[in-house]
């Protein structure tokens, strides 16, 4: 199911445990390094990289593929994916056979065909949005005045 509101996204956050981030970077200085940390840090997910060009990312051990990463700890609840739209079709097979519950591509990952082949195999599926944007949205970091406004956005409300 492609999930659209705000409400059904938080529903995915709170029932999974686990994140298997596809192209996790050790290089402090990327977004997926920042995402990573962030959700390893906050205690909520056990967050792994699979990264086959890194043995590790702050000590925590890099899978080479999501067939490697499944083959030893099991299924992940999300995948999420920082990858080329053009390269998300072939990683969407990955994720269905490794027996991945939901499927998160990241801003500006998107691509059609990997959406709807997620979506057929029963995949939770999120597109366009950050799963660190979201996860700090619903659990309060994301505020105004110290008040959680709910909203994403650098305008101010009229």
């Amino acid at each position: 199911m492609i999930l659209r509101t705000p409400s059904e996204r938080n529903a995915l956050l709170e029932r999974s445990k686990t994140v298997a981030m596809v192209g996790a970077s050790a290089n402090p200085l990327r977004p997926s390094y920042t995402v990573f940390s962030y959700l390893r840090t906050q205690g909520r997910f056990e967050v792994t990289p699979v990264n086959p060009t890194i043995a590790s990312i702050d000590g925590v051990r890099a899978y080479p593929s999501l067939g490697a990463y499944a083959a030893e700890r099991g299924a992940p609840d999300i995948v999420d994916v920082f990858r080329r739209p053009s390269e998300v079709v072939e990683l969407t097979r990955e994720a269905i056979a490794a027996g991945a519950k939901a499927i998160w591509f990241q801003y500006g990952v998107i691509n059609q065909e990997a959406t709807e082949l997620a979506d057929k195999a029963g995949l939770d599926v999120v597109v366009d949005r950050c799963i660190k944007v979201e996860s700090a949205r619903f659990n309060g970091g994301l505020a105004t005045n110290g008040l959680n406004s709910g909203l994403i956005s650098s305008r101010r409300r009229t």
